[in-house]
C-alpha cells in the first residue's frame, strides 16, 4: 500500500490560492477599520458611513473646477497630516504645479511635504503606488490631469498600497461626465461657487459622485483657512446618474 499523496489538482490550487487572497484581503480591512478618520465638518461626517473620510482608502477628486480641487485635495491631505504621527505628505504630478507657499496658507506644513516630478505617467503611478504602500507617509496625491486616467487595474493597485501603508491616498483628476467604474472608497466632483466670496473666503460645490455603503450627495460649503474651518451653507441630495 502506498503512502505517497496524490497531487493537487489544478481546481484544488486554484481554491488554495483563492482562500488566501481573501485571507489577505480580509487581514487588510480589519487593520484599515482601525485607522483614523478625517473630519471634514459634522454635517459632511454624518453623511459619510464611517463618520468621516477613512484613510488606508483610494478617494477620487474631479475637477470641474481646478482651483477649487486642488483647494480641497490640499484640505484633505493638511487633515490627514494632522492626525498622522509622521505628517509626510507626498504630492505627484508630471508638472511642478504646487506651490508650497500656496498649501501652507491651506494648512499644509511644507516642511513635511515632498514635491515628485514624475513627466510620464507610468513613472507617476510607480512614485504614488509606492509611497501609499509606505507606513511613514502620511498621505499622497497623484494628479493626473488627463481625461484618460488609470486605468481600473492601476487603481486598484493604488487600492491595495493604501490599505497596506495606512494612510490616504488621491486621485486628483480632471472631470468627465461619465466617469467609469472605480475601486475607490469615495468620488468627489469640485467646483467653485459665488457663495462667501463676500467675505474673502472660498467656496466650493462638493458633489459626493459614490461612496461604498453610501448614498450621492452635494454640499455648497465656505472655507476658512486662517479658522480650520469647513461650514456647509447648503445640502442638497446629488441626482442619480443613469449608467450607460
Amino acid at each position: 500500500m502506498s503512502s505517497d499523496l496524490a497531487p493537487p489538482t489544478e481546481m484544488q490550487t486554484d481554491r488554495a490560492a483563492l482562500l488566501a487572497g481573501l485571507k489577505a484581503r480580509l487581514a487588510r480591512t480589519e487593520l484599515a477599520s482601525g485607522r483614523p478618520r478625517l473630519s471634514l465638518c459634522p454635517e459632511i461626517d454624518e453623511a459619510l458611513p464611517e463618520g468621516g473620510l477613512p484613510t488606508a482608502c483610494l478617494h477620487e477628486i474631479l475637477a470641474a473646477e481646478p482651483g477649487a480641487a486642488t483647494a480641497f485635495a490640499t484640505l484633505l491631505l493638511a487633515r490627514a497630516q494632522a492626525v498622522s504621527e509622521t505628517g509626510s505628505v507626498l504630492w505627484i504630478s508630471h508638472e511642478p504645479d504646487a506651490c508650497p507657499q500656496g498649501l501652507a496658507r491651506m494648512g499644509l506644513a511644507p516642511r513635511h511635504l515632498v514635491l515628485v516630478r514624475a513627466p510620464r505617467a507610468q513613472d507617476a503611478l510607480w512614485a504614488t503606488e509606492e509611497a501609499a504602500r509606505c507606513p511613514a507617509v502620511a498621505a499622497t496625491l497623484l494628479h493626473a490631469p488627463s481625461r484618460e486616467g488609470p486605468d481600473m487595474t492601476a487603481l486598484r493597485r493604488l487600492q491595495l498600497a493604501a490599505e497596506t501603508g495606512g494612510g490616504i491616498t488621491l486621485l486628483l483628476g480632471a472631470d468627465t461626465d461619465t466617469p467609469p467604474p472605480s475601486p475607490a472608497r469615495s468620488r468627489w466632483r469640485v467646483r467653485a461657487t459665488a457663495e462667501g466670496a463676500g467675505h474673502g473666503a472660498p467656496a466650493w460645490e462638493l458633489e459626493l459622485l459614490m461612496q461604498r455603503g453610501g448614498r450621492p450627495n452635494r454640499w455648497h460649503c465656505s472655507w476658512n483657512p486662517a479658522q480650520d474651518r469647513l461650514t456647509v451653507l447648503e445640502s442638497t441630495p446629488a441626482p442619480r446618474r443613469r449608467r450607460g
